[in-house]
């Protein structure tokens, strides 16, 4: 078994929660585009990640290996989806951002680890615990108060949980590093961007500027390093952390993204959330501390 240095360990943990600060306070960077259309903001998270992706990899000579898995067809019929997948999870999360529900997106981000807990029973085999079993049944009991309460669904809270769910499910049945996984992706999506962005250009009706004189340009073209920097950050912190160790650290984005919901663009958080949030929380708390024990007992044995 190999074990981690002390200064491996204290630098994934600056890496982990560089790249989970990042991902909670990402909501910052596209309220400040919340006069530009989410569609047209995914279309540049496409264009510009693609183009600092390629800049990435190059100076980190790992351009070359792009070419061994796109001659994988099945591989990229795989990526295919999940560019789908998650194109439409970015989509949905700067909708939800720009139309004040920050406060839902969150609420999905804290869904989703209970989602992976559920998939991995349904479509990897994996039997879960009986914290877990516990905890997907609070998560059932959390939506159905909330369809209790306000006789609706919380879509945007369950599209951004399975959304990403979706994703990581597929991306784990695929054999490709994050980086070169994600560049393939945005690929895949640049020719329908940059298409629907020149679109937009003849039609006068993109807010991106190419005299490149207005605020809006220069924030649109930050979407790439806004999009790339935090999965570069948690691909250092993954290199030297143990993923159990990683999994402390996924709940800080989520909380920031509702500490930033409520006490920055006062959105409100009704009673009726309050207990919606308080059943999640009961059952992530059952599953980390079981996760926490049992990895307690294995190192003790």
């Amino acid at each position: 078994m190999n074990t981690l240095s002390p200064t491996a360990t204290k630098h994934g943990v600056l890496y982990a929660l560089s790249a989970f600060t990042l991902w909670g306070l990402a909501p910052i960077y596209f309220k400040s585009l919340a006069l530009v259309p989410p569609t047209e903001i995914l279309l540049h998270r496409v264009v510009w990640s693609v183009l600092f992706l390629f800049f990435i990899l190059t100076l980190k000579h790992q351009l070359h290996t792009i070419v061994r898995f796109i001659a994988n067809k099945k591989l990229l019929g795989m990526l295919a989806l999940s560019s789908c997948l998650i194109a439409t999870n970015w989509l949905i999360f700067i909708w939800a951002i720009n139309n004040n529900m920050l406060i839902e997106a969150s609420l999905g981000y804290y869904i989703n680890p209970l989602v992976n807990i559920l998939f991995g029973f349904l479509f990897l085999k994996e039997v879960p615990t009986r914290a877990q079993k516990v905890a997907i049944v609070l998560v059932f009991g959390a939506v159905g108060f909330e369809v209790y309460t306000l006789g609706s669904l919380p879509i945007v809270s369950l599209a951004l949980a399975f959304s990403f769910g979706s994703y990581a499910l597929i991306r784990k049945k695929v054999a490709i590093p994050s980086l070169p996984g994600l560049y393939i992706e945005t690929v895949l999506l640049f020719p329908v961007a940059l298409g629907y962005l020149a679109v937009l250009t003849y039609q006068h009706t993109s807010a991106f500027s190419f005299s490149f004189d207005t605020p809006t340009t220069w924030l649109l073209m930050l979407a790439g390093p806004v999009t790339v920097a935090p999965l570069l950050a948690f691909a250092s912190a993954a290199s030297r952390l143990r993923l159990s160790t990683i999994g402390y650290f996924q709940y800080l984005a989520p909380t920031i993204n509702l500490l930033l919901a409520v006490l920055v663009y006062n959105e409100p958080l009704l009673q009726g959330k309050i207990i919606t949030f308080s059943l999640i929380w009961t059952a992530l708390l059952l599953v980390s501390l079981e996760s926490y024990y049992r990895r307690k007992q294995t190192k003790d044995s």
